[in-house]
């Protein structure tokens, strides 16, 4: 069976973070392994605590997983300081990791930062550098290459900076614009848009966790990376679509929704 890892916080609400990612990973049929960052109290409104975990306990978790049941794939979500940023490049670095998908996560769907301003431009030199693909929103692509995007062609050229910092690949999500929801993704050679349609919902608690081990998941399973972006978008549409309210803030997706009877 496919093996693939998160190396990212945990969410207590579970629509994020680690809890997402291995559920998305089981829906796709791939065996889904972790290495905790972060512990943090999170739920559909907000982020109220966050506690960092050991750096050496951080690096303990990824030779415990890749020393013993190897992986296929590996998706970095919160990483929360440049200590924590390093520690996990020097690891996957160590390790080989070729099929790293590095989802850049910066801000909750609260609003409340997970990541230390300090610790983006280890995230710039470090982290990205090693990525097979890098999954950025439009924020998170603005905070990166220090451009603004508001525009079609300011998607293509913060790709094209990704793709100079050292990545294989890069797609840059375009929830956050208006019309239809387009990510655009590039690979140093050819542009593709996958495009779906939005909907009438706030509950979209988890879409980039999602999006990313959608990712990771086909990598693991042998896709090439646009095929792997492809299987994501179309995974993460059909969970927005059934997602659910549940708390009182931005209810999470259905990451099961393959298995939901809808009768």
């Amino acid at each position: 069976m496919p093996v693939a890892m998160t190396v990212a916080g945990s969410d207590s609400g579970g629509g994020a973070g680690v809890q997402a990612d291995l559920k998305t990973f089981a829906a796709l049929g791939v065996y889904g392994a972790s290495a905790l960052t972060a512990i943090t109290a999170q739920n559909t409104v907000a982020v109220t605590a966050v506690h960092e975990l050991p750096i050496d306990l951080i690096a303990a978790q990824i030779e415990a997983v890749v020393s013993d049941i190897g992986v296929d794939a590996v998706k970095t979500g919160m990483l929360s300081s440049s200590e924590i940023v390093e520690v996990v490049a020097r690891e996957l670095d160590r390790h080989g990791i070729k099929n790293l998908v590095v989802d850049p996560v910066m801000i909750a769907k609260s609003g409340d930062p997970l990541l230390r301003q300090e610790a983006v431009d280890s995230v710039r030199t470090l982290l990205v550098p090693l990525a097979c693909i890098v999954t950025p929103n439009v924020p998170e692509a603005e905070t990166l290459t220090g451009m603004k995007v508001e525009t079609d062609e300011d998607m293509r050229e913060a790709a094209r900076r990704i793709i100079g910092m050292g990545a294989r690949a890069v797609v840059v999500k375009g929830g956050h614009r208006e019309g239809p929801a387009t990510d655009l993704f590039y690979d140093g050679t050819e542009f593709v848009e996958f495009t779906s349609d939005r909907f009438d919902t706030v509950n979209t608690h988890g879409t980039g966790c999602t999006f990313a081990s959608a990712t990771a998941a086909g990598l693991a399973q042998g896709k090439s990376v646009v095929e792997a972006v492809a299987q994501a978008k179309e995974y993460v549409t059909e969970a927005i679509r059934n997602s659910y309210p549940l708390g009182q803030g931005h209810g999470p997706v259905h990451h099961f929704w393959q298995l939901w009877d809808k009768s």
